[in-house]
């Protein structure tokens, strides 16, 4: 038996067979990980692997954990007594060896070996950025086939490590659209090639492995958090926090409290922080207009059609566990991550640096409103990338370099880019 059932949010049935996809009753509705053991464990293995609230049972590559700790100088530095700092990146001297940078490589780990133990031949994966690296990547250490889809407003930013390209993972980068167009062409290769697509924000293996930030932070803790701050751009990243939350609180040992959910975008394209201002399940055309992403220093950050009015996505875990959302000018992102590496000693990328930022914003506006941000109990800062700098000091890397294709691509054009893709 396995140590965990998929179970829809909305209606409670346990679903049979379900690799990526909702409920067949409920379309509108998150399907969500139901593990058997209701306390947490948190030594069962190395790095990544030891937790027990992960659907894999037998992984097959090392993966290491984020690095969690006690600020100092950020932490006085901003006027937050009891501050933690989740870092998800290569600081070798904190303890953290995520060789992409980005947290979107626990993603990457537990979907690959999720995708791994349901007998799928491989991947068709879409990203932004991030996700495109730690996908590359681990297809790399694992073996394991992938093809990813990528917009080519994006490349300026992309980067891979020189030891992964040679093993030739493919990357397509659609030549006339962003990360959404992205998205709905991974899904129509992913048919072409007899591969299934990742699944995004539906897939319970990427939303759980991102939730290994939260699991890694409470277990150095040894609690819940008070409040939570993250950058967020599908919202697959905050969605995973809450049900990790909810199993901790379910636990009963951690905290009897969810974490405040605070979560930042970077303007003038913040179509969640816009939707929730207004308290609207919805996005507006207004909120998701495709020409402010060239405004933002944060393209990674930029879908248009994230996981908020679905059941179970960003709206709803905002209601339940309470927070913001927060909407952060390029010269506060720019600010934060220089006051970050200035106090801390590291660097951050824009996507960190938005999430810096909000708790600056936070922290601030709690002081003007006499509020409790930062006075009512442990914060958790999930540093969402750094130490590019540091890693591209000790490790060759390199552009990308593309196949391109329209996001109007026939089949025939598909077919001939995959042959040409995976010779």
């Amino acid at each position: 038996m396995s140590h965990f059932a998929i179970v829809c949010r909305k209606c409670g049935k346990v679903l049979e067979n379900a690799y990526c996809a909702f409920c067949e009753h409920c379309a509108n509705a998150l399907l969500v990980t139901q593990y058997r053991e209701k306390e947490f464990s948190g030594g069962r293995g190395e790095g990544a692997w030891k937790f027990g609230w992960l659907p894999v049972h037998s992984p097959g590559f090392e993966q290491p954990a984020p690095a969690v700790y006690r600020s100092e100088g950020f932490a006085r530095k901003i006027g937050v007594p009891e501050l933690y700092i989740c870092f998800c990146g290569y600081w070798p001297e904190k303890g953290a060896h995520l060789q992409t940078c980005t947290f979107k490589e626990f993603e990457a780990a537990v979907v690959i070996q999720n995708a791994k133990e349901n007998g799928m031949p491989g991947l068709v994966v879409a990203s932004a950025g991030n996700t495109a690296r730690a996908f590359a990547h681990l297809s790399s250490v694992s073996g394991f086939p992938a093809i990813i889809v990528v917009p080519s407003m994006c490349l300026p930013e992309m980067w891979y490590l020189d030891e992964d390209t040679s093993g030739a993972v493919p990357t397509i980068a659609v030549s006339d659209g962003d990360y959404s167009d992205s998205i709905s062409l991974a899904r129509n290769i992913s048919l072409v090639a007899g591969m299934p697509f990742e699944g995004g924000v539906k897939n319970i293996a990427k939303r759980d492995g991102l939730g290994i930030a939260m699991l890694e932070s409470v277990n150095a803790m040894g609690m819940l958090p008070r409040h939570y701050f993250q950058a967020v751009g599908s919202g697959a990243g905050a969605i995973a926090a809450w049900e990790m939350a909810e199993r901790f609180l379910k636990d009963g040992r951690f905290g009897d409290t969810l974490p405040a959910l605070h979560l930042a975008q970077n303007l003038p394209f913040a179509p969640m922080a816009k939707a929730y201002w207004r308290k609207s399940r919805e996005l507006s055309p207004a909120d998701t207009d495709f020409s402010l992403i060239g405004e933002t220093t944060t393209r990674v950050l930029s879908n248009r059609y994230p996981a908020y009015g679905v059941m179970g996505g960003v709206f709803d875990a905002l209601e339940a566990a309470g927070g913001a959302m927060y909407g952060v000018t390029n010269d506060e992102v720019y600010a934060a991550m220089d006051l970050f590496e200035e106090t801390e000693g590291i660097d951050l990328v824009p996507a960190a640096g938005v999430a810096a930022a909000a708790l600056i914003q936070a922290v601030k506006n709690a002081a003007v409103k006499k509020g409790k941000v930062g006075q009512d109990g442990p914060v958790l800062l999930n540093i969402t990338g750094g130490g590019e700098r540091r890693l591209k000091r000790d490790m060759a890397v390199k552009r990308v370099s593309p196949l391109l294709i329209s996001k109007n691509a026939s089949e025939s054009e598909m077919e001939k880019l995959i042959r040409h893709a995976v010779r």
